[in-house]
């Protein structure tokens, strides 16, 4: 039995393999996404306030979107305003915050992960007030963008690499979007070294 399950296993594997590389070029290149659907995603998720210990309340609005290749992140950066009780008047400002990508297999999302504040800049603060929102700045980016959702596959995206053993496995950051590239899926089961007969 272990056997059998030897054979079909590799069998498979290797008939994912050569097919998928008998693909023409542009099919088996990545499942791609553009830049303009990734941008879509993060403004459904916004305006959206914060109060901040009932002090103020900073509201983001809309973000713009950048691709960032040559770190394999993606950026951006998204006009704030500021106002409350302990302010004398509004202010605006800018939030700016790249991250990476990652695979969710449970509903075969793309998502925000590993986020990085690079500025949290308002015009005019008193600099009491910019040293304090400057701390906040990673909690706004973990309470905004963290796990966020940009895109959503469907099953039928993924028919043909699973039909030939492959799963989504690394993505790349290009000026255009994103690339999901597929690699072989592991063994279902260990396998078990054959018994002598």
């Amino acid at each position: 039995m272990n056997r059998r399950l030897l054979i079909v296993s590799a069998s498979r594997l290797a008939l994912g393999a050569v097919a998928y590389a008998c693909l023409p070029a542009h099919a088996q290149a990545a499942y791609k996404i553009s830049k303009e659907k990734i941008q879509q995603a993060v403004a459904e998720r916004f305006p959206r306030n914060y109060p901040a210990r009932n002090l103020f309340d900073i509201t983001l609005q809309t973000p713009q979107l950048r691709m960032l290749p040559e770190q394999n992140r993606l950026g951006v950066q998204t006009p704030v305003d500021l106002a409350g009780q302990a302010l004398n008047q509004s202010y605006k400002g800018m939030f700016d915050v790249d991250f990476g990508l990652r695979f969710e297999p449970s509903d075969l999302s793309i998502r925000a992960t590993r986020l990085k504040v690079n500025a949290l800049r308002f015009d005019n603060l008193a600099p009491g007030v910019a040293a304090l929102l400057s701390a906040y700045g990673p909690q706004l980016a973990e309470q905004s963008l963290q796990d966020v959702v940009l895109h959503q596959l469907k099953p039928a995206d993924l028919a043909l690499p699973d039909g030939m053993g492959l799963q989504p496995d690394k993505i790349t950051v290009t000026a255009q979007g994103i690339a999901i590239s597929f690699a072989p899926k592991p063994l279902s089961q260990p396998l078990q070294p054959a018994q002598a007969s």
